[in-house]
């Protein structure tokens, strides 16, 4: 895109609108380019005041100013001026004056010297009255490039977290079950928990029974008595019976040899005896 830039020197005006009954106007002006397009940028400038100028103020002012040679080319760039009186009780527009920028660039000779210019001043009412007076000259054409350049997206943001700190260890101190006497830095192991009603007594009105005698044992109880009889898992009274009955058979047969040993032994010592008194 193609830019020029605009330098304008604001002089003076000569009779203007007066807006002051008794005193006379102090006038100032604010310049700036207008045409509404985004490729233009919003360019705006204020001159000093000129206190007790009145209807012909002097300034003196020189501005600068950016253009869009293409804009101002297809006459879509103003340059605008708005004289103004300076009031205590509000500022009161004096007139305005409206230049196109292409007019200037047609009349612009070889472009390195300042021309001078007077345009008609307007008021609000659109009544002419007054002149402004300025001179300007515009810079040689600036080809601007229109490289895009590529926007990088941002890096992800890794928020690194420290490692879990390792798990504390034990409570350390002396302890006298070493054998090597006490040992610095060492507590022993503590006891294994017992569960609730480990070691205690039975509580009051709790009935402990012995435990039943084995099979065979002494006489056979009367029907009925002791325990398991006729409960599951005990043999029924029928098979203690025979089972004692076995018993005792058993008892008076080694009862009988023991007996016959015995008188064995003693027929035996007897024979001895007489065989020995019979000269044998």
């Amino acid at each position: 895109m193609e830019q020029r830039t605009l330098e304008i020197n604001l002089i003076s005006a000569k009779d203007l609108n007066d807006v002051n009954l008794f005193s006379k106007m102090d006038v100032y002006v604010v310049v700036s380019i207008s045409g509404g397009d985004p490729q233009q940028p919003n360019q705006k400038t204020k001159t000093p005041i000129a206190h007790g100028g009145g209807t012909n103020p002097t300034w003196n002012f020189p501005a600068k100013f950016t253009i869009s040679e293409p804009l101002a080319q297809q006459n879509r760039l103003n340059l605008v001026f708005q004289l103004r009186c300076d009031r205590a009780l509000g500022d009161k527009d004096i007139g305005e004056v409206n230049v196109p920028i292409m007019e200037l660039l047609d009349s612009i000779g070889d472009g390195k010297s300042m021309q001078f210019v007077s345009f008609q001043v307007r008021k609000p009412s659109g009544k002419p009255k007054g002149e402004l007076n300025f001179s300007f000259k515009f810079s040689d054409k600036v080809v601007l490039s229109e490289s895009v350049s590529k926007v990088e997206e941002p890096m992800p943001i890794i928020t690194a977290y420290p490692a879990a700190p390792p798990p504390p260890l034990p409570l350390v101190g002396p302890s006298t079950a070493s054998p090597y006497g006490a040992v610095p830095g060492y507590y022993p192991p503590p006891p294994p928990q017992q569960p609730p009603g480990y070691g205690y007594p039975p509580p009051p009105g709790y009935a402990v029974y012995p435990p039943p005698p084995p099979p065979g044992y002494g006489y056979p109880p009367p029907p009925g008595y002791g325990y398991g009889q006729g409960q599951p898992g005990y043999p029924p009274v029928q098979q203690q019976q025979q089972a004692q009955k076995k018993n005792n058979f058993g008892m008076g047969l080694g009862a009988g040899l023991l007996g016959g040993a015995i008188g064995g032994m003693l027929i035996g010592d007897m024979v001895s005896d007489g065989g020995f008194d019979g000269g044998f």
